[in-house]
């Protein structure tokens, strides 16, 4: 027998088809690192000879995170992790799960830790709304800040990885940045990515480079090209 869920729509309770309305639903363990965050950090007073900070900011829902990590220096590995957010729930539970990622089992190889992608957090948090998807990215980049900062510090400037922003639409000064935005907010196909920023409008040789950037961003965070290939 399927299963049966209703909705209040303007006071009215209405039956809906529950596999239909996965795309806005939050799993449980989700819900749990809402409730439960993980390495959360509630008073800055217990932050102790952290090793490197992360502090970033999200356009796309207005979220800002930082971060707090601890390196083991002889195994180059991340012991330990903190983090405080403004943000939404997914912002919060995909960070808290980002966090366990890092340290459990001992600690992660500061390597690996840089290979984490959004996505590898969404399937342990066992999906994610793909509008939400963004929010996975925050604590990502967040991490990534840290890491950077540790290697400043600790002057291995060969290992720091900046992320830059290229002007792709130099009509309109928008950047492949701006394009990851669109993508991580829900511009699948290049009409939908035009709509979101204007790309392309005015400067139309940038079209190519955008929509190879679409296609780009889409491979990343959600295995696929285009909204077109399912």
């Amino acid at each position: 027998m399927s299963e049966e869920l209703y909705v209040l729509h303007k006071d009215v309770r209405v039956k809906v088809d529950a596999k239909k309305t996965n795309d806005w639903f939050y799993s449980d363990t989700v819900k749990e690192h809402f409730f439960s965050p993980r390495n959360f950090l509630r008073d800055k007073h217990e932050i102790d000879d952290f090793d490197g900070y992360g502090d970033v900011g999200s356009a796309a829902c207005g979220d800002r995170m930082s971060m707090w990590i601890k390196i083991d220096k002889k195994n180059d590995k991340i012991i330990d992790c903190k983090w405080q957010t403004f943000g939404c729930g997914s912002a919060i539970s995909s960070t808290s799960m980002l966090s366990v990622m890092i340290i459990e089992n001992g600690g992660m190889k500061i390597d690996d830790a840089l290979k984490i992608k959004p996505q590898d957090i969404v399937k342990r948090l066992e999906e994610l709304p793909a509008r939400k998807y963004h929010c996975s990215v925050l604590g990502d980049k967040a991490l990534r800040a840290a890491i950077n900062d540790y290697f400043r510090k600790t002057k291995q400037y060969n290992r720091i990885v900046e992320e830059g922003a290229k002007v792709i639409d130099t009509a309109l000064k928008i950047t492949d940045k701006d394009i990851e935005e669109a993508v991580l907010e829900g511009a699948t196909t290049f009409e939908e990515l035009q709509k979101k920023t204007k790309i392309g409008v005015k400067d139309k040789s940038c079209i190519p480079e955008a929509k190879q950037l679409l296609k780009f961003y889409m491979e990343k965070y959600f295995g696929k090209e285009d909204g077109k290939n399912g």
